[in-house]
């Protein structure tokens, strides 16, 4: 974790009355206040120096720590706006981004968020995953969208894509969103988008395609009916990367002996495997096999690393690194880690396999370039008056942006 510095500030009697007023009316720390000011000073001062000539503009939403943004940035996009309100998470992102993403989605203004032509959002999926479902079940809690804190996020989601109209979007979930309430959740999700007049698509994609992780997303992309009235097709054809990639090529060969699991908690681990084993049920710890791909990283792996756990000769098995669980979504080795060990296992448990997004970004700017380019010959002017042809060339100034092409 990044040490903490500190530095001293002089403020006149106004200043630090305002302030004060400022913490008590937010419920923030004066700390929080002041170095969230900071980071936003910064922040403003990086959005200007970006170039504009981008292939494509998108907003992060529900950023976590940046996954979605690496990808669609080495997609060749730029990002011009991003929002997520975990401290924790906003701290990853802006030592790597340079940016601090805005707060809590529901107090946004969507009037007041960057024209974009790609929206892209990991909804919160705790409420329709397998392991959050069962375990509001067992606490008697809501789950879905009648869970008030997270499931109805989703509509901010929408009241954005109303306000912007972006020519496509990228939705991205926990594969148990299709099933979950028999269906229902996920029909009310399709309705809604399409009842904002896009043309939507979906597929179960696996991470293992670019990762030694077996993790599967739903991923739910969707196109402007109103800017391209012709017939919309899509096709998820991911491109999966070759050799295919193996536990063993994202471990370190040195690593501390404190990510080594103690003799109580393995002990504990495998009375507990062997429990449900007699039971008939399929919990338990899970030995990664070095040769192949692991099990889903989950956000309670800073509990104990019982789904993938690294056999080790002579030793109780371990834990992997933070930055084992970083290759293992993806990331970058210069990607930065500045929090606690517990913040990145969370962190990168709940992150997104950046290869596998990077490729869908891909799919949707060349569909997207290919139907702003059809939209475009479609309403060309057949005629050889010049007068005309620069009328139409100065209505549609813009649209090139993203095509990178020019009309004569």
């Amino acid at each position: 974790m990044a040490e903490r510095n500190q530095i001293h500030i002089r403020l006149n009697d106004s200043e630090l009355a305002a302030l004060s007023q400022y913490t008590i009316d937010s419920g923030n720390s004066i700390q929080d206040t002041v170095e969230s000011a900071v980071c936003q000073l910064i922040s403003q001062y990086y959005m200007r120096q970006k170039k504009a000539n981008a292939r494509f503009t998108f907003i992060d939403l529900f950023a976590g720590i940046g996954g979605m943004r690496l990808a669609y940035e080495n997609a060749g996009g730029r990002c011009v706006y991003s929002n997520e309100w975990n401290k924790y998470c906003q701290q990853t992102y802006f030592a790597n981004f340079g940016e601090l993403p805005d707060g809590d989605i529901t107090k946004v203004n969507a009037s007041t968020i960057p024209d974009h032509d790609i929206l892209v959002a990991g909804f919160p999926c705790q409420p329709f995953s397998i392991a959050g479902v069962s375990k509001k079940n067992s606490l008697g809690r809501p789950t879905g969208f009648e869970d008030k804190t997270q499931g109805t996020l989703f509509f901010d989601v929408c009241r954005i894509i109303k306000a912007k109209r972006p020519r496509a979007f990228m939705l991205e979930n926990v594969k148990n969103l299709k099933s979950h309430d028999k269906g229902n959740t996920f029909r009310i999700i399709m309705e809604s988008l399409n009842e904002l007049d896009y043309q939507v698509f979906y597929k179960i994609l696996d991470g293992q395609n670019f990762v030694p992780q077996h993790r599967e997303r739903i991923i739910i992309v969707g196109f402007d009916r109103k800017r391209f009235p012709q017939s919309i097709s899509f096709d998820f054809k991911i491109t999966p990367v070759s050799p295919k990639p193996t536990v063993k090529d994202i471990l370190d060969k040195k690593v501390d002996d404190k990510y080594t699991l103690s003799d109580k908690l393995w002990s504990y681990l495998q009375a507990y495997a062997e429990k449900h084993r007699k039971a008939g049920n399929g919990f338990g710890y899970g030995l990664a096999d070095l040769n192949g791909v692991s099990r889903t990283l989950s956000a309670r792996y800073y509990k104990d690393g019982s789904e993938i756990l690294i056999p080790q000769k002579g030793k109780n098995p371990r834990k992997l690194t933070p930055r084992e669980c970083a290759r293992l979504q993806g990331y970058p080795e210069s990607f930065i880690i500045p929090v606690s060990d517990t913040q990145a296992y969370k962190q990168f448990g709940n992150s997104v396999v950046v290869p596998l997004i990077e490729n869908v970004a891909e799919l949707i700017v060349a569909k997207l370039e290919k139907l702003e380019k059809e939209t475009i010959n479609n309403e060309r002017p057949d005629t050889g008056d010049a007068s005309r042809r620069r009328s139409y060339t100065k209505s549609n100034a813009g649209r090139e942006d993203l095509l990178q092409v020019s009309v004569s």
